[in-house]
């Protein structure tokens, strides 16, 4: 008597082809991840005098502050051109995340 439907004992090509094609975008996908969380961004506010280091993990690296800009009398300023070049790090690391992640995000497997 002939089957009819179901499978006869695994997945089809097509299924297995999907699941192998699965597996190396994840491979890739935490590669890329991987990498971007070893990159560094830097950036800098006040025409240089504050650089802000960040890691592709989102922390804080590296505070370097020219001397001119450190005035006793105006420590308001100071924390302002530390915020302003942590946020101008931080939002270079979320465009190149979003540049490499996106590729991913697209249907690479053809959905």
């Amino acid at each position: 008597m002939a089957r009819r439907g179901g499978f006869s004992g695994g997945m089809p090509g097509n299924m297995q082809n999907l699941m192998k094609q699965a597996q190396k975008m994840q491979k890739q996908m935490e590669a890329a991840q991987k990498e971007l969380e070893e990159k560094t961004y830097e950036a800098t506010a006040g025409g240089g005098v504050v650089s802000v280091t960040v890691s592709g993990k989102k922390e804080v690296t590296a505070v370097k502050l020219a001397e001119e800009v450190v005035d006793p009398d105006d420590i308001e300023m100071l924390e302002d051109l530390i915020i302003a070049a942590t946020n101008e790090a931080l939002r270079a690391m979320e465009q190149d995340s979003q540049a490499v992640m996106g590729k991913f995000a697209g249907g690479g497997l053809g959905f």
